[in-house]
């Protein structure tokens, strides 16, 4: 999955060429070979794509000429199965990381498993890697990664005499304090199967598990109810709805009315509340989500985008070249301090410097994972079981039996086909 940033200035393709190779590898009776590369609209600013495009070409000048086209979240999934099918493919594509497994069943993305100790890849953060990784092989590099924290109201926390908690526990009895006098204590949607996700993996469980060629779904064993459960708790300490998500009102028009002292969202997410309530702008604050003990922070979903090679390119080995830059020390570091993403590497973790947010989603990542790394994972979310197990066991069912009628949907799904 690929987190769309909630604000960022519009980015301008550097060039108009219809997608296709357009005469890549073709470089020494025609000049420099042409590398054309799919990047997606919002990933990155104006400033740091002409910064990237310039610096590119200088380094590889009469060798290289990067030709970046900007595309279309809506409907790109297949436009890149056509090209990935195609002759006639880009050198490099960002995908959302969720979505390598899906393009590498296909059979027309490049295996970069040789070029992971180039790239530092044991520094990886597991929720782009892992994605990244299909059947054994490398195929989507890491790019970068974005996910969600707790944003809370600092006003309303020094009021309770409360501070950012540590561990779940912690997170509980604070929520409480903080749920009186007409305020919630947090806003959590009672479908927001992202966040599950994370107590779930906190627990040792998953959502589904591969056992030899075949996945079963894994709601209803004893780890992720547990995580079921605590979901159960800190959602009641609130008045988010039972039955929808994040979308359904918005949350962050929720949190701007005044009356909620935390949510679970991306850092960017406050600037739409301030921009909501004005009056709330210096009030927010960003901590990492809570984890069972003090010294981890409680797992997230990473999402995000990974960069992979069509079989189909002309110029791998230019291609690679692009990626080893963008993916490296120099050019990570700027889009975290750009952008305020999450770099590729755990190492880089404070390349986004002192910005508050950016440094707790940072914090978060270190225990970031991913969604079960299925080529129709897609599948799932499309009928998503989880959302109504959620809300079967927030209005009173029974929650091992409403966990095993989500993990049936999920394995047939996931089995489809085989």
């Amino acid at each position: 999955m690929k987190f769309r940033p909630l604000a960022v200035a519009a980015v301008l393709a550097l060039t108009a060429t219809a997608c296709g190779s357009s005469g890549s590898g073709d470089a020494g009776a025609s000049g420099p070979t042409k590398l054309d590369v799919w990047l997606m609209k919002g990933s990155v600013s104006d400033d740091f794509l002409t910064k990237f495009v310039t610096d590119f070409n200088t380094k590889n000048k009469d060798k290289i000429e990067l030709n970046v086209q900007i595309q279309e979240w809506n409907g790109i999934g297949p436009k890149i199965i056509g090209a990935l099918a195609s002759k006639d493919a880009p050198d490099v594509i960002e995908v959302g990381n969720t979505q390598v497994a899906q393009y590498s069943a296909s059979g027309g993305v490049k295996d970069l498993t040789d070029k992971k100790a180039d790239l530092k890849g044991d520094d990886w953060i597991e929720g782009l890697a892992g994605p990244g990784n299909y059947e054994g092989k490398q195929f989507g590099i890491p790019y970068y990664a974005a996910n969600r924290v707790v944003i809370y109201r600092k006003d309303l926390f020094d009021a309770a005499k409360v501070t950012p908690p540590k561990t779940r526990e912690e997170w509980l009895a604070t929520t409480a304090k903080l749920n009186t006098g007409g305020n919630q204590g947090i806003y959590l949607p009672g479908q927001n199967f992202y966040v599950l996700s994370g107590f779930i993996w906190d627990e040792g469980g998953d959502l589904a598990v591969q056992e030899g060629d075949k996945w079963k779904g894994a709601l209803s064993t004893p780890e992720a109810l547990k995580g079921m459960d605590f979901y159960k708790q800190i959602q009641a300490l609130g008045k988010g709805p039972k039955d929808s998500d994040e979308a359904k009102p918005t949350q962050t028009d929720v949190f701007a009315q005044g009356k909620v002292a935390q949510m679970i969202a991306v850092p960017g997410a406050a600037e739409l509340i301030a921009q909501a309530n004005p009056a709330l702008k210096d009030k927010l604050g960003f901590f990492p989500i809570p984890g069972k003990t003090a010294d981890k922070p409680g797992a997230v979903f990473t999402g995000g985008s990974d960069l992979i090679i069509p079989e189909a390119s002309d110029a791998p080995d230019q291609a690679y070249e692009f990626i080893k830059a963008i993916a490296g020390d120099e050019w990570q570091t700027e889009l975290a301090k750009t952008m305020k993403y999450v770099p590729n590497r755990k190492s880089l973790a404070s390349a986004a410097g002192a910005d508050e947010g950016t440094a707790a989603m940072a914090a978060g990542a270190a225990n970031g994972k991913a969604t079960p790394n299925s080529p129709n994972w897609a599948a799932v979310e499309a009928k998503n079981p989880i959302k109504e197990y959620q809300t079967k066991v927030l209005t009173g069912g029974d929650p091992a039996a409403a966990a095993k009628a989500a993990d049936d949907i999920i394995t047939n799904a996931l089995n489809a086909g085989k």
